[in-house]
Order: structure tokens, then C-alpha cells, then sequence
């Protein structure tokens, strides 16, 4: 049995520290980050990581920062065998990757050289990626640069957005560390270097990415559709106000019936999903959400309205 301390903040790190708890091993303290305004009131929220660690009653810490002495004590006072970090939120300075007996361990979201950095899924679908995967790693100083300990890796499902994605990965990652910890716990690990080549680096997701252009191609629009579901969500212009899309596909285009308008020019409804002329191929689109309104269909959203050969700015 091992004593582990944990470190994470987001939804993503929650299925883990779960496996954590009903693993046998001791389960020593979590570190999250401090609660944040969030909603319109601005009330400090929780993060998810705290919202389990009280209901399992584990002992909980949120230093701001791990620079100093003080901020560190609670992960020295529980003289954990190992730290496991998962989107933490924090860069691990070198006074905290040495205090575990084991080192720390890492779930990073990618098949790691490939995407290392902050936003591995999204970059992932935006590429067009046909699989990722699930790195465990022994950390050092470096950015996602540590020793692999294990790798899985899965498909990325056709259609699938980044909220699903990031679901599957995150179970998939839960049950890879508990093998990972079974193999430090017996002398069995044998960490790898990686490998020089193939190394690509997933950059923070800005909202501006989320702005639509529609004289790309149907194809990368769906990515980004895709990429930024559930934040920041891919928007347009509708009328002047913002259009957020939060469904749709690249569909086949039938230039020989209708012909090929200009980019951005709606083409209609066809079984119950707006058709939107792009640079190259249309994009089919089947929820949306109109500023100051609930996500809808594109059924709804249609309803009363003659939008073919309209325009979104």
C-alpha cells in the first residue's frame, strides 16, 4: 500500500482521484486550487476536485502558489509516497517534484510527445487527429516532458466533441494510473524517454479561435465545432448578435441543384439541419444557441423565419 497525495482541480481529474479513494491505497491529502467566482453572482465555487474530497473526507489544501515553505507544508506533513497531479492548474516547482518518496506522476491527455502543453484534446480534433490517448509520466522541470511510465491509446469516434472526448480519456486515465501505482508498488516500472521526434505542443485555447470563418473549409469548421464544445463554444454573427454552434457536420454538397452561393449564405433547412455555405463544402448544422437564449435545435431555431439566402456576419 502506498501513501499517495493528489493534485488536481477540473472535472477531468475527478474520475481519477474516485479510483484513488477505492484503491487500497492510503489516500494521504488533495491539493486544488482556490474556490473562484463563477455565474453571474460571482460567488466563490468550488472546484470539482474540492466538491469530492469533502465528501470523502480527505484532509484538503488550496495554496494559491507552492513557491514558498508555508505553501508546501501540508504535502510535507503528509509524507506521501508519491504525488498525483491531474490538471492541476499549478507548475510544480522543483522543491515539490523531490518531496515524494516515488517522484510525481503525471495523466496527460495525449499520446504524449505528440500535444504536450495545455489544451491536448482540443488540439487534438482541431488537427483532425485520428486517435489519442492517455500518458502517464514521471514529472520533471520540463513542459510534459518526464519519463513514460504507461500509454493507451483510444480512437477519437467521428463527431465526437471535446467534452466527450475529454469523458472518455479521463476514465481511461483512471484506471491506467491505478496499473501504474500496482507497478511502482513492486519495483515493475520501467520509465522510457521520449522519443526526440513527433513532439507538437497543444497551446492554451484562446476565445478568439472560436470565431468562426466561413470561407474556410466545412471539414476544419467541424473540428472547430467539435474542439470547442463544451468552451469556448464556436460562434458566428446572426443579425448582429452572436450565434454559438454547438453541433454541427460537414455535409456533402450538391452544387449541381443549388449551386455555390457566397461563404456564409444559408442554404436552408434539410432534415432538420441548417445548411451553411462555407469556402469549400457546406456545413450542416443541428444546435445552436442565439445570444440570450437556451441551446436549440436547428428546427426551432428556423421556425417562422425565412432564412434561406440570408447571410451570418
Amino acid at each position: 500500500m502506498l501513501r499517495v497525495a493528489f493534485a488536481g482541480t477540473p472535472e477531468f481529474a475527478v474520475p481519477a482521484l474516485r479510483s484513488l479513494a477505492g484503491s487500497g491505497h492510503q489516500l494521504v491529502g488533495v491539493l486544488t486550487r482556490p474556490d473562484r467566482p463563477a455565474g453571474r453572482g460571482r460567488e466563490l465555487k468550488a472546484s470539482p476536485v474540492k466538491q469530492l474530497a469533502l465528501a470523502l473526507g480527505v484532509p484538503l489544501a488550496q495554496p494559491p502558489r507552492l513557491n514558498h515553505e508555508a505553501e508546501r507544508a501540508a504535502l510535507g506533513q503528509w509524507a506521501s509516497d508519491v504525488l498525483v497531479v491531474v490538471a492541476y492548474g499549478l507548475i510544480l516547482p522543483p522543491a515539490v517534484l523531490a518531496l515524494p518518496r516515488l517522484g510525481c506522476l503525471n495523466i496527460h491527455a495525449s499520446l504524449l510527445p505528440r500535444w504536450r502543453g495545455a489544451a491536448p484534446i482540443q488540439r487534438a480534433i482541431l488537427a483532425g487527429d485520428r486517435e489519442t490517448g492517455v500518458t502517464i509520466m514521471q514529472m520533471d522541470a520540463g513542459l510534459d516532458t518526464g519519463a513514460v511510465l504507461e500509454q493507451r491509446a483510444i480512437a477519437i469516434d467521428a463527431g465526437a466533441s471535446a467534452g466527450q472526448l475529454q469523458a472518455s480519456l479521463a476514465q481511461l486515465g483512471a484506471r491506467l494510473l491505478l496499473d501504474t501505482l500496482a507497478a511502482l508498488e513492486a519495483g515493475r516500472a520501467q520509465p522510457r524517454s521520449q522519443a526526440d521526434q513527433g513532439v507538437t505542443y497543444a497551446a492554451k485555447i484562446s476565445k478568439a479561435e472560436a470565431i468562426i470563418d466561413w470561407h474556410g473549409r466545412a471539414e476544419q469548421i467541424e473540428r472547430q465545432v467539435r474542439a470547442f464544445n463544451p468552451w469556448p463554444v464556436a460562434e458566428t454573427r446572426w443579425q448582429g448578435r452572436q450565434l454559438r454552434i454547438w453541433e454541427a457536420v460537414a455535409a456533402a454538397e450538391d452544387s449541381s441543384a443549388i449551386g455555390s452561393p457566397a461563404a456564409a449564405t444559408l442554404r436552408g433547412l434539410l432534415r432538420g439541419q441548417l445548411l451553411v455555405q462555407c469556402g469549400s463544402g457546406v456545413l450542416a448544422i443541428s444546435r445552436l444557441q442565439p445570444a440570450g437564449r437556451r441551446i436549440m435545435s436547428a428546427g426551432e431555431f428556423a421556425a417562422g423565419a425565412a432564412l434561406e439566402g440570408a447571410r451570418l456576419d
